[in-house]
């Protein structure tokens, strides 16, 4: 009876028009006042536990580093290199722009983010070469629920809390999958392309190529420090968060310099000649060089060797740095290049560190901290609220009387997981997909467990079901940020997403059924999930 009368309250605190948090929260503690014979203190004790989850901790520093790349040019570097790299297809710039959200996604680890940095430009784009604007919003808005499917990613860390699964091997689950969908969707571009005669891009060279990927680098470096710092056990993926918030600062601010007091301010002065051009680059691809094997080393490597790297990055960087000026200006000229690169780098370094005090205290990054700062608040009070929710369960015994009524109906892990994402399909329409996973997983994953499917599988299921949640209506969050930045109703929206989440629907069966698509990567490198509930 307790379990009806807890699910009852919730839905209709939501229908009532109640926020997640609130309905949550509010249903647990009556259940606890009247039906339980568990005291309101456990309320108090459930709070301080959940102030104590270092996995939480990641979430804000994932949040901030988001907003940071989220702001300024780290997009538009992003598309040009995706362009460069598939826009010669048939429909090349639909493909370059879910190619573009990919990229950005293992950046941003949020879907809203990731459709309105890369939807404001690549919508904009696809429409002056000949898309329809139907086309083109239906495209970004299945591509950008990308950010919560490729690592790192929110919801996942939100799942590895509410699950106390690993959050390194969520993300090594989402690899696999998130690049198949991403290729899915890239697939029935073309086929569509094909069909309805879509514009084709011109093949703009190896050069542009590697222009728009030295462009792009800086921020994609990002993904190489999160991953390349949790799987070379140099970072818990909490520290990988903190670290990934920092770098973000730094890059948005004093290398891309798209934002803060050093807006607008160019690395290299007017009228600097060929040779000091040459010789600046030269200094900061060696640089770069020589730290991008230091950092490569030490994940792969650990302590060990650090002298060894540092001798081997420092004779890269210098080669590379002189290959580099004996084609820019000829052997001669590399001495006088050297010097004159070297009087930049240093009229740079110190610039940077006069306005680095300005930096903390700009407009810019005040907005970024305080946006970032409002998005944390809101995902943490629904987490601790949920994380009453789930101890009422626990404490009731909610998930083993749904399990045995189960298990006594028949049910196997195949018709398991047709229920698990039949209501996830429905709640997702109507929920936001924190609030909803945090509501259902704490329900399925003790029966999952005790049906034998992988808990890890279960979490890329359940994502996967929270990206078509986020493209369904009524409550679908990417469809009103596409109506928001193309000016469409949301019916029209809706009607231009509906060929592409057929494609994630059949995705959405792949993962469902064909485990290995989110195990093999966990398994492989991190051995079998170790399942001791």
């Amino acid at each position: 009876m307790e379990a009806g009368i807890l699910f009852a309250l919730v839905f209709f605190l939501l229908l009532a028009g109640v926020p997640v948090a609130v309905s949550l929260g509010l249903s647990s503690i009556l259940i606890i006042a009247f039906f339980s014979q568990d005291t309101i203190s456990s309320v108090a004790q459930q709070l301080f536990t959940a102030s104590q989850n270092y996995t939480l901790l990641a979430i804000p520093y994932f949040i901030l580093a988001s907003a940071f790349m989220s702001t300024g040019g780290v997009a538009q570097r992003i598309i040009r290199f995706a362009i460069a790299t598939v826009g010669s297809f048939r429909g090349g710039l639909a493909m370059a722009s879910v190619l573009a959200c990919m990229l950005f996604a293992a950046l941003s680890g949020s879907s809203p983010a990731t459709v309105v940095a890369i939807g404001t430009i690549a919508i904009a784009g696809m429409r002056q070469v000949g898309y329809s604007r139907d086309f083109a919003a239906g495209v970004i808005a299945n591509a950008g629920t990308l950010g919560i499917l490729i690592p790192p990613s929110i919801v996942m860390v939100v799942y590895a809390a509410a699950t106390d699964v690993s959050v390194g091997r969520m993300f090594l689950a989402g690899v696999i999958p998130g690049i198949l969908a991403g290729l899915m969707l890239m697939g029935a571009i073309f086929v569509m392309a094909r069909l309805r005669g879509l514009p084709k891009g011109e093949w703009a060279g190896w050069g542009e190529l590697l222009s728009s990927g030295k462009d792009a680098a800086w921020g994609l470096f990002l993904v190489i420090i999160i991953l390349g710092g949790i799987y070379g056990g140099i970072f818990t993926p909490t520290e990988a968060a903190a670290v990934a918030a920092v770098y973000a600062f730094v890059i948005a601010l004093f290398v891309y310099r798209d934002m803060g007091p050093l807006k607008g301010r160019r690395f290299l002065p007017d009228g600097v000649s060929d040779v000091g051009r040459a010789g600046f680059f030269a200094w900061v691809y060696g640089l770069a060089l020589c730290i991008i094997v230091l950092i490569i080393g030490y994940f792969a490597r650990g302590e060990g060797e650090l002298g060894e790297r540092a001798v081997l990055g420092a004779v890269l960087g210098a080669v590379a740095a002189l290959v580099y000026m004996a084609i820019k200006v000829g052997p001669v000229r590399i001495p006088v290049a050297l010097v004159a690169g070297l009087a930049i780098l240093g009229r740079n370094v110190v610039q940077s560190a006069v306005f680095a005090p300005l930096t903390v205290v700009h407009p810019d990054t005040r907005k970024v901290m305080i946006d970032a700062a409002r998005t944390t608040i809101m995902l943490m009070f629904i987490i601790v609220n949920a994380l009453i929710f789930a101890h009422v369960l626990t404490s009731e015994r909610i998930p083993q009387a749904i399990t045995g009524v189960m298990l006594d109906a028949g049910f196997n892990w195949f018709t398991f997981l047709i229920a698990v994402n039949v209501i996830l399909l429905i709640g997702g329409q109507f929920m936001e997909p924190s609030g909803l996973l945090l509501i259902v997983a704490p329900v399925v994953f003790p029966i999952a467990v005790q049906l034998g499917v992988d808990p890890i599988h279960l979490g890329i299921i359940m994502v996967v079901n929270m990206e078509i949640g986020m493209i369904t209506p009524p409550i679908g969050l990417n469809l009103f940020v596409t109506s928001g930045i193309t000016g469409m109703s949301l019916v029209q929206v809706v009607w231009a997403a509906l060929p592409f989440v057929a494609v994630l629907f059949v995705f959405l069966i792949l993962v469902t059924y064909v485990p290995i698509l989110s195990t093999f990567l966990p398994t492989a490198l991190m051995g079998p999930e170790i399942v001791t509930r």
